[in-house]
């Protein structure tokens, strides 16, 4: 591996059909053990549920407030400083009850791949 230096631009953020906005920091075949963006979710919005095959997902929440719901498990609230573990294929998403936008760092290993992105909306 080389020593480099990722800068992200608020221009290159997208929306992603999950229902969040997301900045890629970190998405490179050079480093394929880990991926790291910033996902921005508007006030009111619930991301779809879905899977992630073969790849563990963490949630280190920056600024606002959510409520994740994993697997069958009870929705839990989070806010800045919470890190939400995701294991692997665990049925998942996220709400933001505002005021403001919820921005979070999802943090992916290996590496995020769309390919094993599964949408689990019912």
């Amino acid at each position: 591996m080389t020593a480099k230096i990722f800068t992200a631009r608020e221009d290159d953020e997208y929306y992603f059909d999950e229902g969040c906005h997301i900045l890629e920091w970190l998405n490179d075949p050079a480093d394929p053990d880990v991926s790291i963006a910033r996902a921005r979710v508007p006030v009111g919005v619930t991301t779809r549920w879905h899977r992630l095959r073969g790849t563990v997902e963490r949630y280190l929440v920056q600024s606002g407030r959510g409520v994740v719901e994993i697997d069958e498990g009870p929705a839990r609230d989070v806010s800045p400083g919470d890190l939400v573990l995701i294991p692997a294929m665990a049925r998942q998403r996220i709400h933001n009850p505002g005021p403001e936008d919820l921005v979070f760092l999802a943090i992916c290993s290996p590496r995020f791949d769309p390919e094993n992105y599964l949408d689990d909306e019912p």
